[in-house]
């Protein structure tokens, strides 16, 4: 596993005196925290309209919640006349551009994360998206959402591995034995949408929740503590309940 990074806000990981069952949230980000699926299936489909090959939305929910080689590695045997690097950056610029002029909150998140915030219980973004996506979205959201982030340039192996959540837990002070850790993690809730997320989230020993209220993608295969169709209702205390429900 790569070097614990530093992307941490420790002003925002001890707020609260209150204890709490529920340590931590970690967040996905495409899909669950933000609605930038179609902004990353456009950006597909710029490229292979621009440089060749053939591309379709079966495809483009398959890839979502991969890594950008997962993307470039389907693009180009079908004939995108590009390399895996300029993919992942033409994709990236491309989605860069559209999140700048508009970040789309997913509806209600907002509120929940807030609610997380007031109890405090630190949020993290565990994303496989690279630096200035993930930084983009920490610094247009409300100032002490998140407690830190882990993203694509960190050096971890991407989801579906578990080790951006290990490294996130880490964040929130879990260590020790691997059966220490795996005790830990339980008490924290991680919230995806895609399977290669879920099976990494699961594989962590995070409670892990299954979004599908945003997203297309086949998550028939996960494996999930719960799901929620959306952010209606949901406060720290429901999340809370899920991690109690679990022990």
């Amino acid at each position: 596993m790569a070097e614990q990074t530093t992307n941490v806000c420790v002003s925002t990981l001890n707020s609260s005196e209150e204890k709490h069952v529920l340590r931590a949230v970690f967040w996905d980000m495409d899909g669950t925290l933000i609605d930038s699926e179609p902004y990353w299936h456009e950006s597909e489909f710029y490229l292979v309209k621009k440089y060749g090959g053939y591309w379709d939305e079966d495809l483009a929910w398959e890839c979502s919640g991969g890594s950008l080689e997962t993307v470039a590695n389907k693009m180009i045997p079908s004939g995108t006349k590009l390399t895996v690097e300029e993919i992942g950056k033409g994709m990236v610029d491309y989605v860069a551009a559209r999140e700048a002029e508009s970040v789309p909150w997913v509806p209600g998140v907002l509120d929940v994360l807030k609610s997380l915030t007031d109890a405090g219980i630190p949020s993290i973004l565990v994303s496989n998206s690279p630096r200035c996506l993930v930084e983009n979205i920490v610094n247009h959201a409300p100032e002490g959402t998140f407690a830190g982030y882990v993203c694509g340039d960190d050096g971890f192996k991407p989801k579906p591995s578990a080790e951006p959540y290990l490294a996130a837990g880490k964040m929130v002070g879990i260590e020790g034995t691997d059966e220490e850790v795996a005790k830990q993690m339980a008490n924290c809730i991680a919230i995806e949408d895609s399977l290669s997320g879920l099976t990494a989230a699961i594989n962590s020993g995070a409670t892990v929740i299954a979004q599908t209220g945003f997203s297309r993608a086949n998550i028939s295969e996960s494996k999930h503590h719960a799901e929620l169709n959306g952010y209606e209702n949901v406060t720290a205390k429901m999340l809370e309940n899920i991690v109690l429900s679990r022990n």
